[in-house]
């Protein structure tokens, strides 16, 4: 019997890679794809243990699935700085410069 490609191997290297590019998308974008990519990996390293000798292609699925948990750390990390800043100096310091400005000496006098 001929080998085959296993499916998906290739989308999960990709969301791998892209999950860490955009982990400085308020970490959403990044955990999506990595999450997604993870659960892909899961189902594609079940059906190469099945049959490992009827596939090929198996170093996309791994390479793609610490891609994917870098990339899912990276968002996690980004998200948790995100919501820190936002506590920090609110709002309306994210959207105006100067008031950002502002309150970045205010903290740092202290």
């Amino acid at each position: 019997m001929e080998q085959q490609k296993l499916p998906n191997s290739t989308l999960i290297l990709v969301f791998g890679i892209l999950s860490i590019v955009t982990c400085c998308c308020y970490g959403i974008v990044g955990l999506i794809l990595g999450v997604v990519a993870l659960v892909l990996a899961k189902k594609a390293t079940q059906l190469y243990a099945e049959n490992p000798e009827d596939y090929t292609g198996f170093q996309n699925v791994k390479t793609g699935k610490v891609l994917a948990i870098i990339g899912i750390v990276l968002s996690l990390l980004y998200a948790i700085f995100v919501i820190w800043l936002f506590a920090t100096f609110g709002w309306e310091a994210m959207q105006d410069q100067e008031l950002m400005q502002e309150r970045m000496r205010e903290m740092f006098d202290q």
